[in-house]
């Protein structure tokens, strides 16, 4: 009898604190004889660290090791290429348990679907197999709560914005928002301060760095220091107040 193949499932583990992981990622980890993680070079991951309590000595690690982060490549790699081929392999490591009639939790710090890795193995592996997608709290709510900042009020709007951008279109695309949450500083935090001081925007953003972790850290924007600013942090800029 053809052996029935088992399910992927991208769980979302929370932005830090391990108390904020759900009662059904927390039931489907245990489940799971498989329990697959990203991870960098030489590390053990933020999440890994949240489930890392929970788990069983049956279970059957597969770490998924980045093989690039930030780090420039030297011509002729490119970043694109070696992390597409990277996600491609991964997913065929998937597969193979999957495959073999074992479940495969795959964990994701924040939620799967908001900027998480899990994402590029879902697009790759979702058709051929039966998937489920538990979601989770996000770094971007995880930062608003740390903060005391309600994020919008009544009828307005919330842009989530890639620091990455171009400072035009970063600097444009603030300027129509009435609330914003600007992800994926790093490199980019100069350029991002520079336009929320162009915008006038400065005093009302709010900076967060590791939110909801023990070591989480809140500085006043101006005294940030660009070069050390994690890739996991964000900053806010609230709607304005409504009085209701």
């Amino acid at each position: 009898m053809m052996q029935k193949p088992g399910r992927l499932i991208g769980l979302g583990v929370g932005p830090g604190d391990p108390e904020l992981i759900t009662v059904k990622a927390l039931r489907l980890l245990r489940e799971s004889p498989v329990v697959a993680y990203f991870v960098a070079k030489g590390k053990k991951g933020n999440a890994f660290g949240i489930i890392e309590a929970h788990l069983q000595d049956a279970q059957t690690l597969l770490p998924l090791v980045y093989p690039v982060t930030t780090e420039a490549l030297p011509a002729p790699l490119s970043y694109e290429q070696v992390i597409s081929d990277f996600y491609d392999a991964a997913g065929e490591q998937l597969a193979a348990h999957l495959d073999a009639g074992r479940d495969v939790a795959v964990i994701c710090e924040g939620d799967p679907f908001f900027y998480g890795s899990y994402m590029y193995l879902h697009d790759r592996l979702a058709e051929r197999y039966d998937a489920e997608v538990v979601p989770g709290v996000c770094s971007m709510l995880g930062g608003a709560s740390v903060l005391g900042a309600p994020l919008v009020y009544r009828n307005q709007s919330l842009s989530v914005l890639s620091g990455v951008l171009p400072h035009d279109e970063l600097k444009r695309r603030l300027a129509d928002a009435d609330a914003a949450v600007i992800m994926k500083l790093g490199r980019n935090f100069p350029k991002v301060r520079q336009v929320l001081e162009e915008l006038g925007l400065g005093e009302r953003a709010l900076y967060v760095e590791r939110a909801t972790m023990a070591n989480q850290k809140i500085v006043p924007l101006d005294e940030v220091e660009p070069m050390s600013s994690p890739y996991f942090s964000l900053i806010i800029v609230p709607g304005e107040r409504w009085q209701g």
